[in-house]
């Protein structure tokens, strides 16, 4: 069973149901008990960095999804649920993440040789990712090939090595990890059509 987490932000049902098109046997899952029972975990997010670790940690769900990732069960966060796997979030004041992954939470604040771009935050929208050889998120997926993104922070990693792919938007920021059983992505793959249902057979076939 894949259980993707409900901790009462994110965009569910379109996970559940991209999962479930490409073979997966997805269930919405909102105990540590459930959890427990998963052979994958999906980890989706969307809205404000403070709220989401909150809603985890009253609920213990941060804990299950630490757990999980322990026992080795293939785990994939997406947009704001690859955020979280970080130390720290600096949206809206300074806040502790997971912690699973060293690196930082930062707005995007373009440099003055591409502010004439003007480039908006959110980025939103369409852009590419430029990815790491031998991922398995990414089998059989064209380097280059465009994703779904919606996000106005991203990810500023210690360690390169388990960074994935990056996209420029300004500068090039991380827009996927990858280290062991762990896996995320800060683009939406359930809204990214063909490209991000690939994405999500494979993680199925892990």
């Amino acid at each position: 069973m894949i259980a993707v987490v409900d901790y009462g932000m994110g965009n569910l049902r379109s996970v559940q149901k991209a999962l479930q098109r490409m073979g997966g046997d997805a269930e919405i899952v909102s105990t540590t008990a459930e959890l427990a029972k998963a052979t994958k975990v999906v980890l989706p997010g969307v809205g404000a960095f403070a709220d989401a670790i909150d809603r985890l940690r009253s609920t213990r769900l941060d804990e299950g999804v630490i757990q999980a990732i322990r026992r080795g069960t293939p785990f994939l966060g997406i947009c704001l649920g690859f955020q979280l796997l970080f130390d720290v979030s600096y949206e809206d004041g300074e806040h502790t993440g997971l912690g699973i992954l060293p690196g930082k939470v930062v707005r995007f604040d373009f440099p003055s040789s591409v502010t004439g771009q003007n480039l908006k935050i959110p980025h939103m929208g369409w852009n590419q990712i430029d990815c790491a050889p031998g991922c398995p998120l990414f089998a059989g997926i064209d380097n280059k090939s465009y994703v779904y993104f919606v996000h106005g922070y991203h990810a500023v990693t210690i360690g390169q090595e388990v960074v994935s792919a990056v996209t420029d938007y300004g500068y090039a920021f991380p827009s996927a990890v990858w280290s062991g059983n762990i896996f995320g992505t800060q683009f939406h793959p359930e809204k990214s059509q063909a490209v991000g249902l690939k994405m999500l057979h494979n993680f199925i076939r892990l």
